[in-house]
């Protein structure tokens, strides 16, 4: 199968928006969408990967999210009507809209934007009141302190200041990594829940040297877990923060602190809770990855549910993985605030006997937004309103990033790399979060941050050979691909201009990627160099940010390369984490 630009343009339906779609634009009060059953005795929130999109949004789910192995045609690898079917969603519906890519421009015409933390609060609020005080928590899975270029700026004190109000009582991490240690520890003095991660240690040299540490005996940097007791029952919250980060990033943001999955430790530590602490119930808040989070709780006894986030699958209902100990259900809350999980226990002593989970998407059409918070967000906003406001162009299709392979907001960041930068070729990160843009919507300097905005922003330009360039896409795509989940780093395949090559997913490592074109047609060459240019380097680089090179490139006006980019996929074609296929 072979994906190009213009494949893509078909799936996601480029044609004009219609006019003549309705809005479901109704009061949060005549909406019974968010009228939930009674159920339980516990009621446990969960908002995960938000990336810092305090205003609603939209974001396109994938219409590629290949499984390999084991995994094929399970949830999180299901996309378009093979979601719908396995999950019984029914086409057309605002659900559809919400869970999949199927005929998303139309869809955003009729149900509008989602999220947004103002109409968040007035949904986490409705929902903690419903089973009365004492009996809710509300969590956050990570990534919430990154996305946007108010937080970049601010390094992620702004989306402090929101959670405070939200009222999260716990988190793990991810991308609050990046700001680096002085300024992580700088937010979470002024956050005033527990920030949970049981699987960041300090290394050798920094225990020795006598660094910060939570626990300096084990040499845990942070909290490990929390207990609260709801309804009367002891409810454990363990962190498990992104396994990867100092190798998914620059390692100087965090040279102090090892990561890992380090599921021995949790073991330990929830066999601690069930037995030293007497605990009714183990909730893991997870930023390892759906993929990961089946396989860990596969191996590690006792826990009952896994919140988790990281991959941003958005996974309606829970997966019971069977275990030594009984079964752990596990979850996945999606991305950009697009939706609130929520899971009602029903705990006994020493145990759940039952669970009811929720994913809920966050339609603002249907949510009043919450003065309180709508004022904090515009007051966070006003320093930053202009600038942000700035019109840079008018998206000419559907601008989206999210997918295994291809997104046309990153096609345009690798068509303003070569163009910009004088490169052959352009390779750009892979990551999973950024907002969509719909056809005939302005650009403006904000959705441009929106794409772009981390703590490493360099550009750069080197000579590399084709034999060396076949290295970065078979490495980035074992991390992909992997048939073991704790060797996958959670992100999309890199993004390539000026070149299409091969793939087989399903190929054993070194053996996926073949056929290496340029643009023009001719066989990359392993042994000759070639001008490639690229940002978000883990290591130093001095050339200009990307959102700069990339509005230079938006206000030209210059027209895309008409041949862009092309993967073509071999071994896929009964794949249902692909669309159109069964």
């Amino acid at each position: 199968m072979t994906l190009r630009r213009r494949d893509f343009l078909k799936f996601t339906g480029a044609a004009a928006l219609s006019g003549g779609l309705p809005l479901i634009a109704r009061s949060a009060d005549s909406a019974g969408v968010y009228d939930l059953e009674r159920f339980g005795n516990a009621r446990i929130l969960h908002i995960t990967d938000t990336h810092a999109q305090l205003q609603p949004a939209y974001f396109r789910e994938p219409s590629v999210n290949l499984g390999v192995g084991g995994m094929q045609g399970k949830p999180p690898h299901l996309v378009g009507r093979a979601f719908l079917d396995r999950f019984g969603v029914r086409p057309d519906s605002a659900d559809a809209y919400a869970f999949t890519s199927i005929d998303f421009e139309k869809s955003a015409a009729r149900f509008g934007k989602l999220g947004g933390f103002a109409h968040l609060k007035t949904l986490v609020d409705r929902l903690r009141s419903d089973v009365g005080p004492e009996r809710s928590l509300l969590l956050d899975g990570g990534d919430s302190w990154q996305g946007t270029g108010q937080a970049n700026i601010l390094q992620g004190a702004d989306m402090v200041e929101a959670a405070n109000l939200l009222g999260i009582e716990a988190m793990t991490g991810h991308w609050e990594f990046t700001y680096g240690e002085a300024a992580l520890r700088s937010n979470l003095e002024r956050f005033k829940g527990e920030f949970l991660a049981q699987n960041v240690y300090l290394t050798e040299e920094a225990a020795f040297n006598d660094a910060k540490a939570f626990d300096p005996a084990s040499g845990r940097v942070f909290k490990p877990a929390m207990i609260k007791e709801i309804g009367g029952y002891r409810v454990a919250v363990i962190g498990q923060a992104f396994p990867y980060v100092p190798v998914a990033h620059p390692k100087r943001f965090t040279p102090d602190w090892t990561f890992g999955i380090r599921d021995d430790e949790l073991q330990k530590l929830v066999s601690g809770l069930r037995s030293s602490d007497k605990v009714d119930a183990v909730v893991l808040l997870s930023h390892n990855g759906m993929d990961v989070d089946l396989k860990l709780a596969g191996r590690v006894t006792g826990i009952d549910v896994i919140l988790g986030g990281h991959t941003h699958d958005a996974v309606p209902q829970p997966i019971a993985v069977t275990n030594a100990g009984g079964t752990t259900l596990v979850t996945n809350a999606g991305s950009n605030g697009k939706f609130l999980g929520v899971l009602d226990l029903e705990i006994a002593k020493g145990k759940v006997s039952d669970a009811r989970y929720r994913l809920l998407p966050v339609f603002s059409e249907l949510l009043k937004p919450d003065p309180a918070m709508q004022a904090l967000i515009q007051k966070m906003r006003e320093p930053h309103a202009a600038d942000y406001a700035e019109k840079i162009a008018t998206a000419d299709r559907l601008l989206y990033r999210r997918g295994n392979f291809f997104g046309t907001v990153d096609q345009l960041i690798c068509d303003a790399l070569r163009s910009e930068l004088n490169a052959e070729i352009a390779l750009s990160p892979g990551f999973r979060w950024g907002s969509s843009m719909l056809p005939g919507q302005p650009v403006t300097m904000e959705d441009v941050l929106s794409e772009t905005a981390i703590t490493y922003p360099e550009t750069y330009v080197q000579s590399l050979t084709g034999g060396q360039i076949k290295g970065i896409l078979e490495d980035v795509c074992d991390n992909l691909f992997n048939a073991d989940p704790y060797y996958q780093q959670g992100g999309d395949m890199v993004r390539v201009g000026g070149m299409a090559y091969t793939c087989t997913p399903a190929e054993s490592v070194g053996r996926r990627i073949s056929e290496l074109k340029l643009a023009n047609g001719r066989a990359l060459s392993a042994g000759k160099s070639y001008r490639v240019a690229g940002w978000a380097s883990v290591n130093p680089q001095q050339g200009m940010p990307v959102w700069d090179v990339f509005a230079k490139y938006l206000r030209s006006g210059k027209a895309p390369d008409p041949r862009g980019a092309g993967v073509i996929l071999k071994g896929v074609d009964d794949n249902p984490g692909i669309a159109g296929q069964g």
